[in-house]
């Protein structure tokens, strides 16, 4: 039994899909939760409400993590509310599909300092703390695209792909304050954004995971808590992949 009781986890990029799930399933299992929004105010209000109404305490705050002040503001906001933070999850990401040839270096830089830079500086915000506490909890949200390659996503692919380097490299240099570092990689989940997709390319997507299904955001969430609790204190530097068989490594 995940026991998360007593815990402050902080998630960024929480008011909806992916992020919104983590946020709900570590407040099921116990902690209290505070989340990063980067401009829906009414979902990130539901996500609130979802949370307490579990008997959590939860904050919204609303912030854009590709900026570093910001993100540690994020971070301060956390430890003002709650006195401490013993998980963080990094979840926020933007997408700027195209090809290579067609792709402005605007939109490689954006996903890239929101994706990868905004995780680095959360992480750089949260490690005084958490070695203080000579203890914690990071989760880094890849994605199957940063372990195979994904054709017209270069920019996420590039960040993704960072994102487990730096999962690595935070494993290292933080595991002499007995504090953990591991990656999930989600494949296919069915989200806002993947339910608009033509049923033809659903059906395509489908097809090539051999579970021959989406994932839900639910089974990505149950890895995070897992991650996140006392029972994985031995795994660290870890990618585990959520995705139904698509990328076997």
């Amino acid at each position: 039994m995940i026991d998360l009781t007593g815990k402050a986890a902080l998630v960024t990029g929480g008011s909806r899909g992916i992020g919104r799930a983590i946020a709900h399933r570590l407040a099921t299992q116990g902690a209290d939760i505070a989340f990063s929004y980067r401009g829906n105010e009414a979902a990130a209000k539901e996500a609130t409400g979802e949370i307490e109404g579990l008997g959590r305490r939860a904050i919204a705050i609303q912030a854009d993590v590709s900026d570093a002040e910001a993100a540690e503001g994020v971070v301060k906001g956390a430890l003002d509310a709650f006195g401490k933070v013993d998980i963080l999850v990094n979840n926020a990401g933007i997408t700027r599909d195209d090809l290579i040839m067609r792709m402005s270096i605007e939109a490689f830089r954006e996903v890239l300092e929101t994706n990868l830079f905004g995780a680095f500086y959360m992480t750089k915000a949260v490690t005084r703390p958490m070695l203080k506490a000579k203890g914690g909890r990071i989760v880094n949200i890849t994605s199957v695209s940063g372990q195979a390659g994904q054709m017209g996503q270069a920019n996420y692919s590039s960040a993704k792909a960072g994102l487990i380097g730096l999962t690595k490299a935070t494993a290292r240099e933080l595991a002499s304050r007995s504090i953990t570092c591991n990656a999930v990689a989600p494949g296919f989940v069915l989200t806002e954004l993947t339910s608009s997709l033509s049923e033809a390319l659903q059906a395509e997507l489908i097809a090539r995971t051999p579970l021959a299904r989406f994932g839900a955001a639910e089974e990505i969430a149950s890895a995070v808590a897992f991650l996140a609790s006392d029972e994985a204190a031995f795994i660290t530097g870890q990618v585990l992949a959520v995705d139904g068989g698509l990328v076997m490594m």
